[in-house]
């Protein structure tokens, strides 16, 4: 390539905000000449790699902006503790989903993954350039709050739902005062069938009334949530605890049964 030309093409990539055309068209230049690309053939692979480097560059700022606690894979996972879920997730990771406004329940005890799985589904559709946040739904129930006292609650259920995913984690650990319980419902009803939530929590839906302190506001906030989910329950013992001697956590049931 010649001199003046790659400064033409340095000055119009930067005049198009794209600096790696220039990278790319120096690069390709005599690899196109020996192989007998046309010029169409050229210019294409050119500008597949200024779009494949600037979704790779989007997906990190989403991945950033979306508040995740680590990145997680979905090949970081150990399926062969959790070998149900495998198909069902693998299914999940196209994204397609999000598409049809659907959402994924992760239920199981402590230490089974659902975090992991929650995040990592997070990672792959911020690569699939949607927009991701993530929070516990203790943090969740603060955000709301807050804006509920500053009267801009309905704002706040507006902006979020301009979010294709949010990701609620550790539905159930502490159990919500019913202002927060009536906070929640309305987080879950303005994102139904507009929006996709992932939630994980520990306890199974038959437990929920005891985290919203009322039957008729866990049923509601239920039937939406499942309407349109995919529900995967993880099983078996923490992996934290594997390798130290200790085989199981104390049960839920346990729990509810002390003094």
């Amino acid at each position: 390539m010649s001199t003046d030309a790659l400064k033409q093409i340095r000055y119009l990539a930067a005049a198009l905000k794209a600096p790696r055309i220039t990278e790319a068209a120096a690069r390709l230049a005599d690899h196109a000449r020996d192989t007998g690309w046309t010029h169409e053939d050229y210019l294409a692979a050119i500008l597949e790699r200024e779009v494949a480097a600037r979704n790779a560059s989007g997906a990190q700022l989403r991945i950033r902006a979306a508040g995740l606690p680590a990145v997680k894979t979905l090949d970081e996972f150990d399926f062969d503790q959790q070998p149900a879920a495998r198909v069902p997730i693998h299914a999940l990771a196209s994204g397609a989903w999000l598409a049809e406004h659907r959402n994924i329940v992760l239920l199981g005890p402590p230490g089974t993954g659902k975090t992991h799985l929650a995040t990592a589904l997070g990672v792959a559709a911020a690569h699939q350039g949607h927009r991701v946040l993530f929070a516990t739904a203790t943090d969740w129930i603060a955000r709301l709050t807050e804006a509920h006292n500053r009267g801009r609650l309905t704002e706040e259920l507006a902006r979020l739902r301009r979010y294709p995913l949010i990701i609620v984690d550790e539905v159930g650990y502490l159990p919500f005062e019913q202002e927060a319980a009536n906070l929640f419902f309305q987080l879950v009803s303005a994102r139904y069938e507009h929006a996709s939530l992932i939630l994980t929590s520990n306890l199974p839906f038959s437990a929920w009334a005891g985290i919203f302190g009322d039957q008729v506001v866990a049923a509601a906030m239920i039937d939406r949530i499942v309407h349109h989910a995919d529900v995967i329950a993880l099983k078996g013992a923490s992996y934290r605890l594997r390798d130290r001697g200790i085989d199981t956590l104390p049960s839920i049931k346990a729990e509810q049964e002390l003094p």
